[in-house]
């Protein structure tokens, strides 16, 4: 929320300033503002998805701005699509939002009363599923349209009361080349309103908006992470994430021009800076990683002396544990039970908070930032435990640990044979697969045995036999 924020006031503001110079209408510089502002949630999901990274904590937070985004975004346009050319008065904005308590009121009713029950009923098959999604989709849209407000208002909402159906990811799977090429029809369908006089005019202004929001955007968002005590890591990368602006951008300037609100000619410039934008930002998101090793020296000054992941920094602990939700409390009984030391990395804050309720010693940050290793002294660790199924964060952690302790037991988990199989050759103890063997069996095994070597090695042994019948038998 806060980072959400501080880009409202800092980018809108600035985009509004621009605007202004660039000779704009007072309407044409704020809804310029706004549109700097949004980041592609289409983009970043997109890119997150493919890398893995949607549970790191950059992604959690550039994931929890961008829900903020489009919130603002619903509301600017539901303002727009209501002007039809006429600026709104009190008594019509006053209508304006009881219209849309109503809707939301109605909507909500439905999407807890009587869509799991239709669900619950339609999902026994997957096409019906799926067309019913559809069907949902569009009759919402339709209806809201009637109402008075517009078709993506209607769209927005019909997915906002599908997304906390048990079937959900059902209907992401099932809609997703649909959505794809609806995207794709979109972006053509603004090539094609682009007019080569408008493109003229509009490459200075573009530029100059790009400029904003793929400079001066990740340095607001870095300074205000920065500022609540994130690593300088943490805050680079989320900073990348939202280097772009928004489809709803696009959206909010083509129908304010339909409203006749703007010209059309800002139209043609926000298509271009979403262009430039979401191009440029999809590379920084690809190569993050060693953008951020270039320039991790001069980044120093958007990290507090102490951060969120190191002020909980603690005494030596022996045994270490990475992520609490997925069986991690099985293995806090057991390493009480062992009455050793030990400590719970974990980034989400509501465990956190449980881990404090509970008077566990905790860190708080994301388990590939090297900082954030560093603080746990990782040489004098005698057993680790990484319940994060996530490969990259796997081999960042064994890397690290490898490279500075080498008899520390590392144990690991994973979901395929093969991820499984690199984790072995690079230095994993062992490795759980779930059907092999559970967070139960391995508390109660670790219970019995303590840091016993041997164990270890012996299911070592057995699994990577399995393993490797596995892999020879594709």
């Amino acid at each position: 929320f806060l980072t959400a924020l501080s880009l409202f006031l800092t980018i809108g503001t600035i985009g509004y300033l621009v605007g202004i110079s660039l000779g704009f209408s007072l309407t044409e510089a704020i809804i310029t503002g706004l549109a700097l502002f949004f980041s592609s949630t289409i983009i970043i999901a997109k890119v997150l998805s493919d890398k893995k990274q949607l549970t790191r904590l950059n992604g959690q937070i550039a994931i929890g701005v961008i829900l903020l985004d489009d919130i603002i975004a619903t509301f600017a346009l539901l303002y727009v699509t209501a002007q039809n050319g006429q600026p709104l008065g009190p008594v019509e904005i006053g209508l304006l939002t009881l219209k849309g308590a109503a809707l939301i009121a109605v909507l909500t009713f439905l999407g807890i009363k009587v869509l799991p029950w239709a669900a619950k009923f339609v999902a026994k098959s997957q096409e019906l599923l799926f067309i019913c999604a559809l069907g949902w989709g569009f009759g919402v849209a339709s209806i809201v349209n009637e109402i008075g407000f517009s078709v993506e208002i209607g769209a927005l909402f019909a997915g906002v009361t599908l997304a906390h159906l048990p079937y959900v990811h059902q209907i992401g799977a099932k809609l997703k080349p649909l959505r794809d090429f609806f995207i794709i029809i979109f972006f053509i369908t603004l090539g094609q309103s682009l007019l080569l006089s408008d493109l003229e005019a509009a490459v200075i202004p573009a530029i100059i908006l790009s400029l904003i929001t793929i400079i001066i955007k990740p340095f607001a968002v870095m300074t205000a992470l920065g500022l609540l005590g994130y690593t300088k890591k943490t805050s680079f990368m989320t900073a990348i994430n939202l280097s772009q602006i928004s489809e709803f951008s696009i959206i909010l300037v083509v129908l304010a021009a339909g409203a006749g609100i703007v010209s059309s000619q800002l139209g043609a410039i926000i298509t271009l800076v979403a262009i430039i934008t979401i191009t440029i930002s999809t590379y920084l998101m690809k190569y993050d990683e060693w953008i951020f090793k270039k320039f991790e020296h001069r980044l120093h000054f958007f990290e507090r002396s102490v951060t969120r992941e190191s002020e909980h920094r603690a005494r030596t602990y022996p045994l270490v544990l990475f992520g609490y939700l997925n069986g991690g409390a099985q293995f806090v009984k057991t390493f009480r039970h062992m009455k050793q030391d030990f400590v719970v990395v974990d980034y989400d804050p509501e465990v956190i908070e449980e881990l404090d309720r509970k008077h566990i010693d905790f860190l708080y940050g994301d388990a590939t930032d090297h900082e954030l290793l560093a603080d746990i002294n990782m040489d004098k660790v005698k057993l680790i435990v990484n319940t994060i199924s996530d490969h990259e964060v796997n081999r960042t952690i064994i890397r690290y640990i490898r490279h500075r302790n080498k008899t520390a037991v590392i144990v690991c988990y994973t979901d395929t044979h093969t991820e499984a199989a690199e984790l072995y050759k690079l230095g994993a103890t062992y490795v759980v697969l779930p059907h092999f063997l559970g967070s139960e069996q391995l508390s109660s095994s670790l219970k019995r045995h303590g840091l016993d070597k041997e164990f270890f090695y012996q299911h070592r042994k057995t699994h990577l036999d399995q393993i490797d019948k596995a892999l020879s038998d594709r």
